[in-house]
């Protein structure tokens, strides 16, 4: 299953994380302006509340301290936040979305069709759906740092690409491996552990292009999370199919300078 024409770009949780793009993240504003900006995608945070409805919000809890898990929607949506339905509807058709699901410690002992992948295996469907119909190949994937909601991905909606996100820094030989073994489409890759530009190399640590060459032998695209657009244009070069951007105005721009070079 091929999910990207490299390299394509993400807007991190529309058009990066925090204000620094003048839109608060993980708002309908920001996902336009991403698009708007050239990104190709847009990435989406998804967390369930304390009943059972799904919201986009990064961290575990609101800035006030309040965890997202003990919340009830309407608090939620009080704070600003978006419910999952409403970002899928702002989000246009032409833009793909990476759905990065936050599991919760409450996953791991709640009756089963309380947890966060039972809650978004319905709406993760009619969305790919409806999004596969529109531009006629796959435009919704699934990311997730647990390979829990990974695999219960895979069992209830098979027809979606998975992507997994082990860790920051994530060593690149676990990353792959355990990306391949987990039976992913995609592996995505904190761009530090590639190693950025000026850093000196560390002593073990691939190539670029080679962990990109195992990776396609395995069947694995990548993406990377969230290098500069120096770094962007080094590791498109490199063969990386797609680029997670805070700065996507800045990165889609590289990503041209270098295709025309």
């Amino acid at each position: 299953m091929t999910v990207f024409s490299a390299p394509e770009v993400i807007g991190h949780r529309g058009a990066g994380r925090g204000t620094a793009s003048g839109y608060r993240e993980n708002s309908a504003e920001s996902y336009l302006a991403a698009i708007g900006a050239g990104a190709h995608w847009v990435e989406i945070d998804v967390r369930r509340t304390a009943d059972d409805a799904l919201v986009i919000h990064h961290d575990e809890a609101l800035p006030d301290g309040r965890p997202i898990a003990d919340l009830p929607v309407e608090a939620c949506r009080e704070a600003g936040l978006l419910r999952l339905d409403e970002a899928f509807a702002a989000i246009p058709l032409c833009a793909g979305v990476d759905v990065d699901v936050k599991s919760v410690m409450e996953d791991a002992v709640d009756p089963p069709e309380r947890r966060t992948t039972a809650l978004l295996l319905p709406a993760l469907r009619r969305e790919a759906e409806r999004r596969r119909a529109a531009a006629g190949c796959e435009r919704v994937f699934v990311c997730s740092f647990d390979p829990a909601v990974l695999l219960a991905v895979r069992e209830g909606a098979p027809e979606i690409p998975l992507a997994w996100m082990p860790f920051v820094r994530n060593p690149l030989d676990q990353a792959v491996a355990g990306a391949a073994g987990l039976g992913c489409a995609l592996v995505a890759i904190d761009a530090r552990s590639f190693g950025l530009a000026g850093e000196p190399a560390r002593p073990g640590r691939r190539e670029v292009a080679y962990t990109v060459g195992v990776a396609h032998r395995a069947g694995l695209e990548i993406v990377t999370w969230c290098p500069d657009p120096v770094d962007a244009a080094r590791f498109a070069d490199a063969g990386v199919d797609a680029v997670v951007a805070d700065d996507v105005p800045g990165v889609v721009a590289a990503l041209k300078a270098d295709a025309r070079r």
